[in-house]
């Protein structure tokens, strides 16, 4: 296990030599991997994870972040109300994405501890993305926690850990809008739209048998439409 551990961050080193990057700005983030099942009666077809399935998948959550704090979404919110027969609903469309095997992104520690791959990563944003991270914290841009989950069942059926986590974010985000639109709107309003950027990492945990999220968000809100609009 050590020996591949070594391969590992001197490939992911190497890898990142090539890049030509600066040291002196990074984004840090924790990424945990469960080795074993934790969907209850559900199984993942490739568990136990091998090492470099563990490894693939830290890759590809730490990926998904970054994105979410450099590029982050624009949303539009129908908040809805069940007294009017009104659903639901919020939609995320991405801005920006880092993919899997960008060089800038890098492992700088990896542990095997407790059946779970424990990494920290290390991306290192070019300036056009740095000016993107900073903007993120200027103007009308305020801060909201949001708690999110994933969808009940396993991962064959609803496409995959990376789905069931990626749902997870998305509603803790929508969660985060709600909980800033209350605290600011006297009067529950009937759709919103804006942006929303990921602050940092988030953490993961099980509830109920599925996967929740806890992440706290940039929220600029750009326009709020009330209910006597319509």
């Amino acid at each position: 296990m050590r020996s591949s551990c070594r391969l590992f961050f001197f490939a992911a080193a190497f890898v990142f030599a090539l890049s030509g990057v600066s040291a002196q700005e990074v984004l840090r983030g924790e990424v945990m991997v469960e080795l074993e099942p934790i969907y209850g009666v559900y199984i993942d077809e490739k568990y136990p994870l091998e090492k470099d399935e563990a490894y693939k998948r830290a890759l590809e959550e730490a990926a998904m972040f970054f994105s979410a704090q450099i590029y982050g979404w624009s949303f539009n919110y129908d908040i809805g109300e069940k007294a009017r027969g009104i659903a639901e609903n919020f939609d995320l469309t991405p801005l920006g994405e880092i993919i899997w095997g960008d060089p800038r992104l890098r492992v700088t520690h990896a542990e095997f501890r407790e059946m779970r791959l424990w990494t920290w990563m290390d991306y290192h944003p070019a300036d056009s993305q740095l000016r993107r991270v900073n903007a993120w914290k200027t103007g009308t841009i305020r801060s909201a926690q949001g708690l999110g989950y994933g969808p009940l069942g396993g991962p064959v059926e609803i496409g995959g850990w990376f789905t069931i986590k990626k749902t997870a974010l998305e509603d803790a985000a929508r969660s985060a809008v709600r909980e800033m639109l209350r605290g600011s709107e006297r009067n529950r309003p009937k759709e919103a739209r804006g942006f929303i950027s990921l602050q940092k990492f988030p953490r993961y945990f099980m509830d109920a048998a599925r996967w929740a999220c806890s992440a706290r968000f940039f929220i600029e809100i750009k326009e709020i439409v009330p209910f006597s609009a319509y």
